[in-house]
């Protein structure tokens, strides 16, 4: 993973399997990861474990993605967020690209794809931040 190693993630979502796996997969390949399965967790987290990244579910319970988002965005509102779902629709799509979502994932495509988002998001990032 050369200059991504040990890069922060943090994955949000309602789905314990999902998450459990994607955090698995995550750490596999050489990154830090931290979970929270509700919005509520996230933000807490997001305060504490300061992540790289964040991997963020739009459909959860409680507060759902979009809420949690804008609410990551008044604690750090540079950090890159890629949405992850199962379905989304253009409305919701539209309603989070107003918080600066950096990419979407959809949960019935390859991990690997999903890597790929990530590093590529991760890459861009790091070389605006350097601009």
């Amino acid at each position: 993973m050369d200059s991504l190693t040990a890069k922060k993630v943090m994955v949000i979502d309602d789905e314990k399997d999902f998450l459990f796996t994607m955090e698995y997969w995550l750490k596999s390949k050489g990154y830090q990861v931290e979970s929270a399965n509700d919005g509520f967790k996230a933000i807490e987290l997001v305060k504490s474990f300061k992540p790289d990244i964040i991997l963020l579910d739009i459909n959860m319970p409680g507060i759902d993605g979009v809420e949690t988002l804008k609410r990551i965005r008044l604690i750090n509102k540079n950090v890159p967020v890629i949405i992850i779902t199962a379905y989304i629709g253009e409305e919701r799509v539209a309603e989070a690209s107003s918080y600066q979502i950096s990419g979407l994932f959809y949960k019935d495509k390859d991990f690997k794809d999903g890597l790929i988002l990530l590093e590529s998001v991760l890459r861009t990032h790091k070389n605006l931040k350097k601009d």
